[in-house]
């Protein structure tokens, strides 16, 4: 990897004789920011435009940190950050927040976890638009990936739409999932009977779900799940539809006797470094609701 660091608003690279040696060293900058970095072509059209590629000696520079602002109101809350870089945040949200406002809560009693996103850029100096890459339903708890710039953005929001970035979930549920059940292949839709419901319709959008059965219990098993795609409720939607509800959940059936929210958690995200290629892994503790969940039902004979 060719070598790299942050000063101020720019990226600083030091590509070497490859390009400080050409015949033609601003054709072969675009060719070698396209073709070998991966640059995408809005992004190299825009610094283009603003002067955002220069040379200084023999070091190239990317006008990849712009001030840019938050785009939400900073609200404090205590932030458990899995992985950070200038390219990339990952944080861990707890069960009952959302990760943006919908309108229907107060943001300074109830902030969301992009309020509390930006009050984090705030306190480091960072000054970063707060841009998630894919979203946790409200009491589902887990990691969250933010792209910090629109390099970052433009490549992760790319691996959502082609499925490269991957997401794993552990479930408690109702009843003994048989051990053959490996992939819920069922399209969801809305249900025309319920605003907040989703359902396994026919005219849905496909959904793809893999399982992989972990410890049974009395009346319950743990899954470990992932998601082919993302379509909202996608797991509730498939267990819940397949007769094993997750506990918890009781807009699908669930049962709330040993928890009250859905036994739902995402314990790990990997995603492809938007800039340096390297395949990341974060790996996300399950949360201590669902630790004494798990404990409870180990002692149900």
């Amino acid at each position: 990897m060719t070598a790299w660091r942050r000063r101020g608003e720019w990226l600083e690279l030091t590509p070497g004789k490859v390009l400080t040696g050409a015949s033609d060293r601003n054709e072969a900058t675009v060719q070698w920011l396209l073709q070998t970095l991966g640059m995408p072509e809005k992004l190299l059209r825009q610094l283009q435009a603003n002067k955002g590629i220069e040379w200084r000696g023999d070091r190239l520079r990317l006008a990849l940190f712009p001030v840019r602002p938050a785009g939400i109101k900073p609200v404090w809350r205590e932030l458990d950050v899995l992985y950070e870089d200038d390219f990339c945040l990952v944080a861990h949200k707890p069960a009952g927040m959302n990760i943006h406002p919908d309108g229907r809560k107060d943001e300074m009693e109830q902030p969301t976890l992009d309020h509390a996103v930006a009050a984090y850029y705030q306190m480091q100096g960072e000054d970063a638009a707060v841009r998630h890459i894919h979203r946790l339903d409200q009491d589902t708890s887990g990691p969250v990936l933010y792209a910090k710039n629109d390099w970052a953005q433009l490549k992760l929001d790319e691996d959502m739409r082609h499925k490269r970035i991957a997401r794993s979930y552990a479930a408690f549920v109702q009843g003994k999932v048989p051990a053959d059940l490996k992939v819920i292949d069922l399209p969801i839709g809305k249900d025309r009977h319920h605003k907040q419901r989703r359902r396994v319709s026919l005219t849905g959008q496909h959904a793809v779900t893999r399982v992989r059965l972990g410890e049974t219990y009395r009346n319950a098993s743990l899954v470990h799940l992932e998601l082919e795609t993302g379509r909202t409720h996608q797991i509730r939607v498939h267990l819940s539809h397949l007769g094993h509800p997750l506990l918890g959940d009781s807009l699908y059936g669930g049962s709330t006797a040993l928890i009250g929210r859905q036994a739902l958690h995402g314990e790990r995200l990997a995603f492809t470094h938007p800039f340096t290629g390297e395949r990341i892994e974060i790996d996300d503790p399950w949360p201590d609701d669902l630790r004494q969940l798990g404990q409870k039902l180990s002692t149900i004979r």
